[in-house]
């Protein structure tokens, strides 16, 4: 009878990997859910702004509109419409790219 009894005492505590389970499989969905996008949209990003050439059309992340004149290091020349201004400004605050080249990389 005593074996009996430790039997079902042993049975009813979960081994110490059973109990960090649980823990493991939320950290699992998290990086998949969260982190692993996240490296994909920065590698996008990275991908885009080492491919800017003078003639694209960009949008900066203050919301201006304008085409590259000249590339450097790293910054740009953009020159803004109507009055054909012309903007330095650094190459990471560039958002996006507009016009044909960001229609292409839509239908990949």
């Amino acid at each position: 009878m005593p074996y009996l009894a430790f039997w079902l005492q042993a049975a009813a505590t979960p081994s110490p990997l059973m109990q960090f389970l649980p823990l493991v499989v939320i950290v699992a969905i998290f990086y998949v859910m969260v982190f692993m996008p996240m490296q994909k949209q920065k590698k996008a990003q990275a991908a885009m702004l080492a491919s800017l050439a003078a003639g694209n059309e960009v949008v900066t992340t203050g919301g201006i509109v304008g085409t590259i004149v000249s590339v450097a290091q790293d910054t740009l020349i953009v020159r803004v419409k109507p009055d054909n201004v012309k903007l330095q400004i650094a190459r990471s605050a560039v958002a996006s790219l507009m016009g044909p080249e960001k229609l292409v990389e839509d239908k990949k």
